[in-house]
């Protein structure tokens, strides 16, 4: 499995918000220029993130971005989720159904439940918390 850009870039934007104190607002103008992340981007990754509720995004004087919740509230599969949606290891396991030509007779496909919430439990025990932090040298 590999992250899209997207959901890494949504990684490090929520990291360098709850950076901010979680409480305190920030703009996306200041989150591209501390993350390198162009503007853009990051607009849109605010909207993505907005509408799954793990930032408050408001315009105007007084605006700005902040988290939605405690950092520590906030896991990487919440924020994978908000990007990629719903975590799902294959296509048969995926909300919009299967199109394999396997499906009638796999005996694997019993099994990605199983897998798909082992990888969506390991992301959920890693918090944005965790992640805000400078690592230790």
């Amino acid at each position: 499995m590999r992250l899209s850009n997207m959901a890494d870039y949504a990684i490090v934007v929520m990291g360098a918000a709850a950076r901010h104190c979680g409480g305190a607002r920030t703009s996306a103008t200041a989150l591209a220029e501390e993350t390198g992340i162009g503007l853009p981007t990051v607009q849109k990754l605010v909207s993505l993130l907005s509408k799954s509720g793990l930032i408050k995004s408001s315009r105007g004087a007084g605006g700005g971005i902040q988290l939605a919740r405690p950092a520590a509230a906030i896991s990487l599969a919440d924020i994978v989720e908000a990007i990629e949606g719903p975590i799902a290891m294959t296509n048969c396991m995926s909300e919009t159904g299967c199109d394999c030509a396997l499906e009638p007779a796999c005996s694997v496909k019993p099994h990605w439940h199983q897998v798909n919430s082992a990888v969506r439990g390991a992301l959920g025990s890693v918090s944005l918390a965790s992640l805000a932090q400078e690592p230790a040298l």
